[in-house]
């Protein structure tokens, strides 16, 4: 299944073939890839892991994938869905860019888009967490729509609902 590229205004949400998330989970790019220092982290290869056995558990899961994020044809960091949508149409969102390219503005304008990827595939919302001492992943969920609805002894809890 050929997933089409999400483009914002600066960058581009490149989807993950299996050869390509098999590349990321070995840390080892290929000869097309072009990837930022520190891409990928640990949480793009558990990410990828993710995907990669959800593919072999349920099939391909459309849109409800990982993504480079792209500046450039650059791969800067990794968005994406946990897997598809759970018994309540809802998915669950992470993301990361790497450290020489934070503060930019990236994760929030990739998230919008992945957000509207979710919104445009029919989901009933879209959730993310991030730890409570993270208040920079806090602001790129607020600044995509999504809003603080619980918070525990290590997370604060965000949400959008369609």
């Amino acid at each position: 299944m050929k997933i089409p590229s999400a483009v914002t205004e600066r960058l581009l949400l490149h989807p993950l073939s299996v050869d390509e998330a098999e590349r990321v989970v070995a840390r080892e790019p290929g000869a097309d890839d072009r990837w930022a220092e520190g891409y990928p982290q640990d949480g793009d290869v558990r990410g990828v892991t993710g995907f990669l056995r959800g593919i072999a558990e349920r099939g391909d899961p459309g849109v409800f994938r990982p993504y480079e994020i792209r500046l450039g044809g650059v791969a800067v960091g990794g968005i994406g869905f946990h897997g598809p949508p759970d018994d309540l149409g809802v998915v669950t969102v992470g993301y990361g860019v790497v450290p020489g390219e934070r503060g930019k503005g990236y994760a929030s304008e990739a998230l919008r888009a992945l957000v509207e990827i979710a919104r445009v595939a029919g989901v009933a919302g879209v959730k993310g967490d991030a730890d409570l001492d993270n208040p920079a992943s806090h602001r790129v969920m607020e600044a995509a729509g999504m809003w603080c609805v619980a918070e525990d002894e290590k997370l604060r809890h965000f949400y959008r609902g369609f």
